[in-house]
Protein backbone atom coordinates (compact mmCIF):
# COMPACT_ATOMS: atom_id res chain seq x y z
CA UNK A 1 0.00 0.00 0.00
CA UNK A 2 2.68 2.33 0.91
CA UNK A 3 4.11 2.13 -3.06
CA UNK A 4 0.95 2.26 -4.14
CA UNK A 5 0.30 5.20 -2.24
CA UNK A 6 3.51 6.86 -1.43
CA UNK A 7 5.28 9.39 -3.25
CA UNK A 8 6.51 7.31 -5.89
CA UNK A 9 3.12 5.98 -6.51
CA UNK A 10 2.22 9.64 -6.73
CA UNK A 11 4.62 10.46 -9.25
CA UNK A 12 3.56 7.29 -11.34
CA UNK A 13 0.23 8.25 -11.28
CA UNK A 14 0.89 12.28 -11.76
CA UNK A 15 2.70 11.51 -14.60
CA UNK A 16 0.79 8.59 -16.49
CA UNK A 17 -2.44 11.30 -16.05
CA UNK A 18 -0.79 13.57 -17.51
CA UNK A 19 0.71 12.29 -20.38
CA UNK A 20 -3.12 11.06 -20.99
CA UNK A 21 -5.07 14.09 -20.55
CA UNK A 22 -2.28 15.78 -23.12
CA UNK A 23 -3.48 13.06 -25.03
CA UNK A 24 -6.72 13.20 -24.21
CA UNK A 25 -7.10 9.58 -24.29
CA UNK A 26 -9.91 8.41 -23.21
CA UNK A 27 -11.58 11.33 -25.61
CA UNK A 28 -15.18 10.11 -23.77
CA UNK A 29 -13.54 11.53 -20.42
CA UNK A 30 -12.40 15.07 -22.20
CA UNK A 31 -10.01 17.51 -21.03
CA UNK A 32 -11.95 18.96 -18.04
CA UNK A 33 -11.24 18.75 -14.33
CA UNK A 34 -13.58 16.07 -13.99
CA UNK A 35 -11.78 14.30 -16.93
CA UNK A 36 -8.13 14.56 -15.23
CA UNK A 37 -9.33 13.35 -12.26
CA UNK A 38 -10.74 9.98 -13.86
CA UNK A 39 -7.79 9.46 -15.51
CA UNK A 40 -6.13 10.16 -11.88
CA UNK A 41 -8.59 7.49 -10.50
CA UNK A 42 -7.82 4.93 -13.15
CA UNK A 43 -3.93 4.98 -12.99
CA UNK A 44 -4.52 4.71 -9.13
CA UNK A 45 -6.35 1.78 -10.27
CA UNK A 46 -4.13 0.09 -12.93
CA UNK A 47 -1.15 0.48 -10.07
CA UNK A 48 -3.03 -1.27 -7.49
CA UNK A 49 -3.54 -3.96 -9.63
CA UNK A 50 0.35 -3.84 -11.02
CA UNK A 51 1.47 -4.14 -7.39
CA UNK A 52 -0.91 -6.60 -6.58
CA UNK A 53 0.48 -9.11 -9.29
CA UNK A 54 4.16 -7.73 -9.34
CA UNK A 55 4.85 -8.13 -5.14
CA UNK A 56 3.51 -12.29 -4.87
CA UNK A 57 5.46 -12.98 -8.14
CA UNK A 58 8.63 -11.10 -7.24
CA UNK A 59 8.87 -12.80 -4.08
CA UNK A 60 7.87 -16.39 -5.23
CA UNK A 61 10.98 -15.53 -7.77
CA UNK A 62 13.43 -14.01 -4.89
CA UNK A 63 13.77 -10.62 -7.23
CA UNK A 64 14.64 -7.68 -5.80
CA UNK A 65 12.45 -4.73 -5.65
CA UNK A 66 13.28 -0.69 -5.62
CA UNK A 67 16.01 1.09 -7.39
CA UNK A 68 19.68 -0.11 -6.07
CA UNK A 69 22.61 2.82 -7.93
CA UNK A 70 24.65 1.60 -10.35
CA UNK A 71 27.59 2.08 -8.56
CA UNK A 72 29.44 2.88 -12.26
CA UNK A 73 31.16 5.85 -13.06
CA UNK A 74 30.16 7.65 -16.60
CA UNK A 75 26.86 9.00 -18.23
CA UNK A 76 26.58 6.60 -20.29
CA UNK A 77 26.62 3.17 -18.69
CA UNK A 78 24.90 4.61 -15.75
CA UNK A 79 22.19 5.82 -18.29
CA UNK A 80 22.31 2.41 -19.58
CA UNK A 81 22.07 0.57 -16.18
CA UNK A 82 18.73 2.84 -15.16
CA UNK A 83 17.20 2.00 -18.12
CA UNK A 84 17.52 -1.56 -18.14
CA UNK A 85 16.63 -1.58 -14.41
CA UNK A 86 13.44 -1.41 -15.75
CA UNK A 87 13.23 -4.68 -16.92
CA UNK A 88 15.99 -6.60 -15.17
CA UNK A 89 17.03 -7.22 -11.45
CA UNK A 90 19.00 -9.04 -8.81
CA UNK A 91 18.17 -12.50 -7.17
CA UNK A 92 17.66 -11.68 -3.29
CA UNK A 93 19.49 -15.01 -3.13
CA UNK A 94 22.30 -14.86 -5.47
CA UNK A 95 22.84 -11.11 -6.54
CA UNK A 96 22.57 -12.67 -10.37
CA UNK A 97 21.15 -10.64 -12.92
CA UNK A 98 17.99 -11.97 -13.69
CA UNK A 99 14.41 -10.82 -15.52
CA UNK A 100 12.14 -8.84 -13.55
CA UNK A 101 8.94 -11.27 -13.93
CA UNK A 102 7.24 -9.45 -11.28
CA UNK A 103 7.85 -6.25 -12.66
CA UNK A 104 7.15 -6.94 -16.23
CA UNK A 105 3.85 -9.08 -15.53
CA UNK A 106 2.53 -6.47 -12.74
CA UNK A 107 2.57 -3.65 -15.78
CA UNK A 108 1.21 -5.32 -18.73
CA UNK A 109 -1.17 -7.18 -16.20
CA UNK A 110 -1.81 -3.50 -14.77
CA UNK A 111 -2.16 -1.56 -18.43
CA UNK A 112 -4.93 -4.98 -19.86
CA UNK A 113 -7.08 -5.16 -17.10
CA UNK A 114 -7.18 -1.15 -16.62
CA UNK A 115 -9.48 -1.61 -19.49
CA UNK A 116 -12.26 -2.85 -17.71
CA UNK A 117 -13.40 0.63 -16.20
CA UNK A 118 -12.11 2.38 -19.05
CA UNK A 119 -14.46 3.36 -21.95
CA UNK A 120 -16.15 0.76 -24.37
CA UNK A 121 -13.76 2.60 -26.93
CA UNK A 122 -10.57 1.31 -25.10
CA UNK A 123 -11.89 -2.54 -24.66
CA UNK A 124 -9.11 -3.56 -26.66
CA UNK A 125 -5.43 -5.51 -26.55
CA UNK A 126 -3.58 -2.64 -28.24
CA UNK A 127 -5.06 -0.06 -25.83
CA UNK A 128 -3.94 -2.05 -22.70
CA UNK A 129 -0.45 -2.36 -24.08
CA UNK A 130 -0.37 0.85 -24.79
CA UNK A 131 -0.82 1.84 -21.88
CA UNK A 132 1.99 -0.67 -20.16
CA UNK A 133 4.33 0.81 -22.75
CA UNK A 134 3.14 4.38 -20.82
CA UNK A 135 4.23 2.59 -17.55
CA UNK A 136 7.33 1.27 -18.59
CA UNK A 137 8.56 4.09 -19.57
CA UNK A 138 7.24 6.17 -16.38
CA UNK A 139 9.33 3.68 -14.74
CA UNK A 140 12.64 3.89 -16.89
CA UNK A 141 12.52 7.80 -16.61
CA UNK A 142 12.09 7.59 -12.83
CA UNK A 143 14.93 4.76 -12.66
CA UNK A 144 16.98 7.47 -14.68
CA UNK A 145 16.35 10.40 -11.92
CA UNK A 146 16.83 7.98 -8.53
CA UNK A 147 20.53 6.79 -11.04
CA UNK A 148 21.68 10.68 -10.78
CA UNK A 149 19.48 12.32 -7.86
CA UNK A 150 23.13 12.66 -6.01
CA UNK A 151 24.58 15.18 -8.74
CA UNK A 152 21.11 16.58 -9.39
CA UNK A 153 20.87 17.29 -5.70
CA UNK A 154 24.66 18.18 -5.05
CA UNK A 155 24.24 20.82 -8.15
CA UNK A 156 20.91 22.47 -6.48
CA UNK A 157 22.56 22.49 -3.06
CA UNK A 158 25.85 24.80 -4.70
CA UNK A 159 23.81 26.65 -6.68
CA UNK A 160 22.27 28.06 -3.35
CA UNK A 161 25.09 28.28 -1.01
CA UNK A 162 26.86 32.08 -1.28
CA UNK A 163 30.12 33.07 -0.69
CA UNK A 164 30.10 35.32 2.38
CA UNK A 165 33.35 37.28 1.26
CA UNK A 166 31.96 37.96 -2.58
CA UNK A 167 28.20 38.76 -1.01
CA UNK A 168 30.05 41.93 1.35
CA UNK A 169 32.20 43.21 -1.44
CA UNK A 170 29.20 43.51 -3.75
CA UNK A 171 27.61 45.27 -0.92
CA UNK A 172 30.49 47.65 -0.21
CA UNK A 173 30.60 47.90 -3.98
CA UNK A 174 27.43 49.32 -4.15
CA UNK A 175 27.41 51.31 -1.46
CA UNK A 176 30.22 53.09 -2.26
CA UNK A 177 30.38 57.01 -3.55
CA UNK A 178 31.18 57.81 -7.37
CA UNK A 179 34.78 58.78 -7.32
CA UNK A 180 36.12 62.30 -7.57
CA UNK A 181 39.48 62.99 -10.07
CA UNK A 182 40.63 64.58 -7.04
CA UNK A 183 40.49 61.52 -4.72
CA UNK A 184 41.37 59.33 -7.32
CA UNK A 185 44.38 57.76 -5.25
CA UNK A 186 41.47 56.94 -2.41
CA UNK A 187 39.36 55.06 -4.96
CA UNK A 188 42.07 52.79 -6.22
CA UNK A 189 42.79 52.06 -2.55
CA UNK A 190 39.38 51.33 -1.74
CA UNK A 191 38.54 49.83 -4.51
CA UNK A 192 41.69 47.38 -4.37
CA UNK A 193 40.89 46.55 -0.64
CA UNK A 194 37.52 45.12 -2.05
CA UNK A 195 39.49 42.20 -4.35
CA UNK A 196 39.76 39.21 -2.63
CA UNK A 197 43.02 38.04 -0.68
CA UNK A 198 44.83 34.87 -2.78
CA UNK A 199 47.44 34.90 -1.29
Amino acid sequence: MKKTFGISGAIDVGVSSTIQHVRNSPKEWGRSVGGFSKRVGSSYGRMLVKNSIKYPIASLRHEALGYQPSGKEGFRPRLQYALLSTVITRKTTTGERTMAVGQITGTIGGGLISRLWQPASLHTWASGFSSSGISFGVDAGVNVVREFWPEIRRRKTRKTKTDPQSSEAKSAFLERKPCSRDSEDDCYQETSSLEPDLH
